[in-house]
């Protein structure tokens, strides 16, 4: 724990503040001279402004300042501390420095995030359209979509099955298609697109966090033109099914920035159609209420069914304590799994996308499908239509 506090470590430390109560204790601690005056002027416990200004002395340390180590020289923002090696002579004086960064997921999400949004305020708005005249009230329809990986390719000599950019988009349209023609007249429509729409998430075809290399068809450009234009033709049918489509573009360790622009961009687009709502939460859990049913969702990647329902519960507790029926929606590791849980239903789905190299080779084989699932706002579960690549045949 650093002992000394002056002024000047403490303006420092202004740039490295993450939440504003960090910022309050530091900037109290700068105009009133140490931590106890501070805590008075605030009102609060010393320990309490202790601990926000070690909180940013310990964001600081992540991006290479903290001068009692001799570290000064912080990394860009974006970037985190890697490794730092510091020579000393004979005399113990500091002599050389070799700074390592290595980037901070976090923060570009964050930076992306915010970059999306500017971007997306100049964007065109599209004009309410009459919804459907005739609808059943009671009835939701949640069209799941989960772990569609557009831009991935897969040989069918080597993995069984065909997969490129093209037969992705137009087995999108087809699956969309489908899934309205056979689902009920639902007053609502949820798009649950649960992650990994884009199999990797900028110019180079790596897992963000691993970096590990991935079969890719085309270049990232290409995916994104895709992306956006199958999913606007997925919402504009949508549209003219149900009175009012819910839009969820969940976080996913395939393309975490990816799902943050399209949220933003999705957001701007509808934001003049009342009958279109977009989840912009930047939280990687979400929720939706229709009547007494509870709908959850996440990708997968941070919990798995067997631990997620107390997460739910705990999250959305004010939706939870209002309704009876509780679902829970995963994707992530591509086959069914399902169980009922004291608190809810929790289902891990399958994904419509054909087998990449790597999944051929690990054995695992799950079938291929993706499904809506209609819900009663007053009885829960009442019907359920699945579609498989090989209906779209037909």
């Amino acid at each position: 724990m650093r002992k000394n506090r002056s002024r000047e470590h403490l303006t420092i430390l202004l740039e490295f503040c993450a939440t504003p109560a960090q910022t309050k204790s530091v900037q109290a601690a700068i105009q009133c001279g140490g931590i106890r005056a501070a805590a008075r002027h605030l009102g609060c416990h010393d320990t309490a402004v202790l601990r926000n200004i070690e909180r940013a002395e310990y964001n600081a340390a992540k991006r290479g300042y903290a001068p009692d180590y001799d570290a000064t020289k912080p990394v860009p923002d974006g970037q985190q501390l890697k490794g730092l090696s510091t020579y000393y002579n004979a005399k113990g004086e500091l002599s050389g420095q070799w700074v390592k960064s290595m980037p901070d997921m976090d923060r570009q999400r964050e930076i992306m995030r915010e970059a999306a949004k500017a971007m997306a305020e100049g964007l065109p708005k599209l004009k309410p359209i009459s919804g459907p005249k005739h609808t059943d009230n009671d009835l939701l329809n949640l069209y799941v979509l989960t772990d569609y990986h557009l831009g991935m390719y897969s040989w069918h000599e080597e993995t069984g099955e065909d997969w490129d950019l093209s037969i992705a988009e137009q087995l999108m349209r087809d699956w969309i298609d489908t899934a309205i023609a056979l689902s009920p007249p639902a007053e609502v429509g949820v798009f649950a697109q649960l992650g990994d729409l884009l199999h990797f998430d900028g110019m180079d075809a790596v897992t963000p966090q691993s970096r590990h290399l991935l079969d890719a068809d085309t270049r990232f450009q290409k995916i994104v033109r895709v992306a956006i234009k199958t999913i606007r033709y997925c919402i504009e049918q949508l549209r003219r099914k149900h009175k009012h489509v819910h839009i969820i573009m969940a976080d996913a360790n395939h393309d975490p920035a990816s799902s943050v622009w399209l949220r933003e961009w999705l957001s701007v687009m509808y934001q003049d159609e009342p009958r279109v709502t977009v989840d912009r939460s930047a939280d990687t859990y979400y929720c939706h209420e229709h009547g007494k049913v509870s709908l959850f969702f996440h990708h997968g990647h941070k919990r798995k069914p067997s631990d997620i329902d107390d997460v739910f519960a705990g999250k959305f507790r004010e939706v939870f304590g209002r309704t009876k029926y509780s679902y829970a929606h995963m994707g992530h590791l591509h086959h069914i799994e399902m169980k009922e849980t004291n608190l809810m239903v929790v289902e891990q789905h399958r994904t419509l996308a054909a087998k990449d190299a790597y999944a051929s080779r690990g054995g695992w084989l799950a079938g291929r499908d993706a499904p809506v699932i209609t819900y009663h706002r007053q009885y829960g579960q009442v019907n359920r239509v699945t579609v498989t690549p090989e209906m779209l045949k037909t």
